[in-house]
């Protein structure tokens, strides 16, 4: 086993219960410090937690929601496997002890599809502890700061790995299966830039912190021919970048600076240019796609004194249940502040001039933008974008206010081409025999460019955990049925 994250343990604890003897190799020198621990609940359709609850949504809806988000543009079969085993999951879930709770959703037209995970601490973290105690229970030897350097493969099969101790030296370690779940690229700068084109930390952000995950896994299994598939950061937002600003799902924060990143106020691109409907603002996966598009992959979100008056005053315009009517308190303190401590992608200035000059686009372009914006806003219509009029506020009043904004990720998806059994298949669509991958690593289920579906809350948690049980399942019988042969 590649990985100790959720998909990795998943995939232990089903092979043991099959059982095959597992040995799990962590590069990390932590447990559960991975994008499982990061997440908080799980997908799944037709659970029996969702028809309690009276929700109706079936797999076969959920199968065409996903397929059509993705232009059909993604595996089938690999997805209908996952969405029907996703029930089924909740239950060996619960089995393991970790009990989820009645879900929920996402934004407006989300389903209930995400189960929470009943703990005192946060959901993914909880589930980390629990299926590794389980798996150490079913005698899944797990050895951390012990990375896997490379897979053998004899003909069509893998037949060994190699793997450094904790004391530097390479170890080869003989086996009739292994399962890759590394966890993805978010670390790797170069892969970043290759598979994307974006610069980690300048113009993206990813969310999590784990600078151990690095695309090992997916490199590996490259190297004994499995074929790419889908590859790409995990978009799902936008952020201010730099000091000073709380980085973090908005959601989940407290800094009233991410809250006004959240606002559907006038965005330029870097040529001035508006280029959204600012609404999209409050989706998203859709702001950070419209973002990955522009020059240097930002925008600028400016207003003027007048809205920022309202904002602290009457409040954000911003209609999702966490910030409904909050007050901003004090904008230029915690603007000052932020200024103070180093960053560079904040802006007060006395003239649209100014401002132009700061954020290095051309003042006459960005002049008629405005000119023509507040046209818009006078009118109650906007001709360019249709953005629903109560958005629509002027910029007309010194001060104006700017704020650099680049797109976030969860991290990054896609890698190793799989099959529904998890399999991991080579350039002309054949089975590398005993070699299997899950979670991040081989997650194609949302196009690609990935974009989060966010009407499916949870579906990436519940991609990895989900593939990773049918890879241990699929791995121990792959086994059994080789040691009869």
């Amino acid at each position: 086993m590649v990985g100790a994250g959720g998909a990795g343990m998943c995939a232990a604890v089903s092979a043991a219960e099959g059982g095959a003897g597992v040995m799990v190799f962590e590069k990390n020198r932590t447990a559960a410090a991975n994008q499982t621990s990061f997440a908080g609940g799980v997908f799944a359709v037709e659970s029996k937690l969702q028809r309690s609850a009276g929700d109706t949504l079936t797999r076969d809806e959920a199968f065409k929601v996903l397929m059509e988000h993705a232009h059909w543009s993604i595996d089938a079969r690999l997805v209908k496997a996952f969405i029907d085993k996703s029930a089924g999951t909740i239950e060996w879930l619960g089995k393991q002890g970790i009990e989820c709770m009645a879900p929920g959703g996402y934004g407006e037209g989300g389903y209930n599809t995400v189960h929470g995970i009943k703990s005192k601490i946060r959901g993914g973290v909880f589930a980390e502890k629990v299926l590794i105690a389980r798996a150490k229970e079913l005698g899944v030897e797990i050895y951390l700061g012990t990375p896997v350097k490379k897979i053998i493969k004899s003909g069509d099969r893998v037949k060994a790995i190699l793997v450094e101790d904790k004391s530097g030296e390479t170890i080869q370690v003989d086996t009739g299966a292994v399962i890759i779940a590394s966890g993805g690229y978010g670390y790797n700068k170069e892969m970043l830039k290759q598979y994307g084109g974006f610069d980690l930390g300048r113009n993206l952000i990813v969310l999590h912190k784990f600078k151990h995950i690095t695309g090992d896994g997916i490199q590996m299994a490259w190297e004994i021919g499995a074929a790419a598939d889908g590859m790409g950061p995990h978009l799902a937002g936008k952020n201010i970048p730099g000091p000073g600003i709380e980085l973090g799902v908005p959601w989940m924060v407290k800094n009233q600076l991410r809250v006004i990143e959240e606002q559907p106020y006038l965005w330029v691109n870097q040529e001035g240019k508006r280029f959204i409907n600012e609404e999209n603002s409050l989706h998203h996966p859709y702001a950070a796609n419209a973002l990955a598009r522009q020059k240097d992959k930002c925008t600028y979100l400016i207003f003027d004194i007048n809205t920022k008056k309202y904002l602290e005053e009457v409040g954000t315009d911003f209609e999702g249940p966490m910030f409904r009517g909050k007050i901003i308190v004090d904008l230029d303190g915690q603007i000052k502040q932020c200024i103070a401590e180093g960053n560079e992608n904040v802006y007060v200035t006395n003239s649209l001039s100014e401002l132009a000059g700061k954020i290095g686009v051309d003042p006459e372009v960005l002049q008629k933008t405005v000119s023509e914006y507040n046209r818009y806003c006078g009118k109650g219509h906007d001709d360019l974008f249709g953005k629903d009029p109560k958005y629509l506020r002027p910029v007309k009043q010194p001060k104006f206010y700017a704020f650099k904004m680049c797109p976030i990720a969860y991290g990054t998806l896609g890698g190793i081409k799989i099959n529904e059994k998890t399999e991991v298949l080579n350039k002309k669509d054949e089975i590398i025999y005993g070699c299997y991958a899950a979670g991040n690593d081989a997650c194609g289920i949302y196009g690609n460019p990935p974009t989060y579906n966010y009407k499916l809350a949870g579906a990436a948690l519940g991609f990895a955990l989900n593939s990773g049980c049918i890879a241990g399942e699929n791995a121990a019988e792959y086994i059994r049925k080789n040691k009869k042969s």
